[in-house]
């Protein structure tokens, strides 16, 4: 059964779904741009027999406020204020694509913080060609004025997002959606380098892997989660760069 449930975290209030069993160890996902928590949903129900699961509304999306003020950085500021006020230990984080930014920026910054990390499809930080995408027509689930500042941190991103990769601690699976996806591949395998010890799994179903084969998805990350990781698709170790 899933609990739809909201927090405050400072100047915002963050919804969120939980579910699993409530002393089962904590598992926080957090979504990509313009999704919500129940964008989760195919995969959530295998992830909660072990865990107990907290999928976010990021600031901006679905239930949560959009407060007008957006940043990668504000997100990272309101995950740890929702672990502190929920008074959540050390968790286990996965991040979508955007979601996993916020993921791997709280995984440098407080490596106490993260017990073990899964980052899907999630881009290397490099600056990219600049692109003004067009607002969907209708009513939208999330503020737009997030994405044109969200884009904007995705295009140009802080160097030291990038140079503090190296000081991640935790245990860390990059799934990668293979060439079907337009996320550059050679840069989610940068990525998993960069991280100490980071492993590297290909699911060749595009970005969506969660959505796509949440199956593999979810045989990947529970193998993973409970340290017994031998998958079957592509792996590479990584390693510093």
């Amino acid at each position: 059964m899933v609990d739809q449930r909201s927090v405050d975290v400072g100047e915002v209030r963050l919804a969120y779904q939980t579910s699993g069993p409530p002393h089962a160890p904590p598992l926080v996902l957090l979504h990509a741009l313009g999704e919500d928590a129940t964008d989760w949903e195919a995969v959530v129900p295998a992830l909660a027999r072990s865990r107990r699961v907290y999928a976010l509304d990021l600031r901006g999306h679905g239930r949560s406020d959009w407060p007008g003020d957006y940043s990668l950085e504000l997100m990272q500021a309101d995950v740890l204020r929702f672990l502190d006020t929920l008074g959540l230990g050390p968790v286990d984080l996965i991040g979508h694509s955007m979601g996993g930014i916020v993921a791997y920026l709280v995984a440098e910054d407080h490596p106490q913080r993260v017990s073990r990390l899964v980052l899907e499809d999630v881009p290397v930080p490099r600056p990219r060609k600049p692109s003004t995408p067009a607002r969907p027509d209708g009513v939208l689930t999330f503020d737009w004025e997030m994405v044109l500042a969200v884009r904007r941190q995705i295009d140009q991103p802080d160097p030291t997002w990038l140079e503090r990769l190296g000081q991640i601690t935790a245990e860390t699976l990059v799934l990668a959606g293979g060439p079907h996806s337009h996320v550059p591949q050679d840069g989610v395998a940068e990525l998993a380098r960069r991280i100490p010890g980071g492993q590297v799994v290909t699911i060749p179903v595009g970005h969506l892997i969660h959505h796509a084969a949440p199956e593999a998805f979810t045989e990947a990350v529970s193998a993973f989660l409970e340290e017994n990781f031998r998958p079957t698709a592509k792996r590479e170790r990584g390693h510093r760069l």
